[in-house]
């Protein structure tokens, strides 16, 4: 059995394992129980009453943070040259399309995010088997595929986020850093909650959002109080 560290025992001591905190409290708690020496990462977990193996089930969407994620997003813009001005204008890390086809296909992805115009899709989708796995793939559901490849760039440069459900029924997603405000992360946190209930199935039954917890990168998990945050309740 694994020896409890002196961190690990000041933070079960500021919390209750087994109560249901409201969005904001749990937000306050995060930041009071997390004792690493770098800017953790806030995440989300919504457990979700859904059966994802079925397609009118399988919850995805994308949410701009009001006050972004905290760390630098890497973008790569793959697009035909009468559109790489725009790209760099916009932000883009990384601009240009045959030279970065290559070396994707030889084993780089040191990008967060890549965004593409729907012309060089066909391009981009022979490499669906490296970036797929990675979470790269350009998807014009979370508007990474579009002609307004600027907009695209500057929206995934100032916080706009995609999500999905994973297989056990359960979105996962960071909302921001410790070194947020409470009410930074309470604002991050209620935009993700919000569009994640708008996409309720309508043929769902039973409950949709069975909980919620928020924890840092090396914290205990925080229950959130669903019901009352769905309620209206803070």
């Amino acid at each position: 059995m694994s020896k409890i560290t002196k961190n690990q025992k000041a933070a079960e001591a500021k919390f209750d394992h087994t109560k249901a905190y409201s969005l904001s409290e749990a937000c306050s708690v995060v930041k009071d129980i997390t004792f690493t020496k770098f800017d953790a990462t806030v995440e989300l977990s919504a457990n979700l009453g859904v059966d994802p193996r079925k397609a009118n089930q399988m919850i995805r969407g994308v949410v701009t943070l009001p006050h972004g994620t905290g760390k630098v997003v890497r973008v790569l813009a793959l697009c035909t040259p009468d559109k790489e001005a725009e790209a760099k204008a916009a932000g883009a890390d990384y601009v240009g399309l045959d030279e970065y086809i290559e070396k994707i296909k030889a084993g780089w992805t040191d990008v967060d995010v890549i965004v593409c115009t729907p012309s060089v899709m066909a391009k981009v989708g022979a490499l669906g088997k490296i970036l797929g796995p990675r979470g790269l793939m350009p998807n014009p559901k979370t508007g990474t595929v579009t002609m307004e490849i600027g907009n695209a760039v500057k929206e995934v440069k100032g916080g706009k986020i995609d999500f999905k459900v994973d297989k056990t029924g359960i979105i996962h997603t960071g909302i921001g850093k410790v070194s947020f405000t409470a009410q930074q992360l309470y604002e991050n946190a209620a935009e993700v909650l919000n569009a994640i209930a708008k996409l309720k199935p309508q043929a769902l039954k039973g409950t949709y959002m069975k909980g919620a917890a928020i924890c840092s990168t090396m914290s205990p998990g925080i229950k959130v109080d669903i019901k009352a945050f769905l309620n209206g309740a803070e």
